[in-house]
């Protein structure tokens, strides 16, 4: 027995997710090899992620998360570099299913006012404008998986909008490689249903 449930995971909650334009010698290698970052005039988009996972998804936690936009030959995929949890049953079913690579943190939440990672960064945000309707969303995430790509679906549906947000990161931090830097956008997916994994 696992303390995980088999996939899919059938995940409900909110998120705040920053865009970002990063030099391609800064960027984070995308978690596989057979994986390279999209790139346009020099420069890569990363996101960071604040999830938080509500009732009634299977887990309820909080998460912080790094990706790179990445390309799979032609086909567009988004690669996990850096995430962290607090709730040891997700980092195992993380790692086990997906390949994810999440580690534990401890976290202090103010729900769409304040979220912060200790010791890794924090988001304050200050108006968010959402749309009235919930859109249609999906994508794939690419993996290392022993030397061999792993690709999952994500699909569902969201309710975005745009905040206006605060970022920041440890200096000698994880995510250090962002700090002074601006993010061009933050969405709101506020709330969502996301089926994570294959059926």
């Amino acid at each position: 027995m696992t303390g995980y449930p088999a996939e899919p995971w059938d995940l409900h909650g909110h998120a705040y997710i920053g865009a970002w334009l990063v030099p391609r010698s800064a960027l984070p290698a995308p978690h596989s090899p057979a994986t390279k970052p999209l790139t346009v005039f020099g420069r890569g988009i990363v996101g960071t992620a604040f999830f938080v996972y509500e009732e009634p998804s299977p887990l309820t936690y909080d998460e912080i998360m790094a990706t790179v936009l990445v390309r799979q030959g032609w086909r567009i995929r988004v690669s996990i570099t850096h995430i962290w949890v607090n709730s040891p049953d997700s980092r195992d079913g993380g790692r086990a299913l997906w390949a994810i690579p999440k580690e534990l943190a401890d976290f202090d939440v103010l729900p769409h006012a304040a979220y912060t990672a200790r010791g890794i960064g924090s988001l304050s945000l200050h108006r968010v404008r959402r749309l009235p309707w919930m859109l249609p969303a999906g994508f794939r995430i690419a993996q290392d998986r022993d030397g061999s790509l792993l690709v999952s679906p994500v699909a569902g549906r969201v309710r975005p909008g745009i905040a206006s947000a605060r970022w920041t990161f440890a200096a000698d931090g994880p995510l250090g490689f962002l700090r002074g830097r601006k993010p061009f956008m933050t969405v709101a997916a506020r709330p969502f249903r996301l089926m994570f994994g294959s059926r």
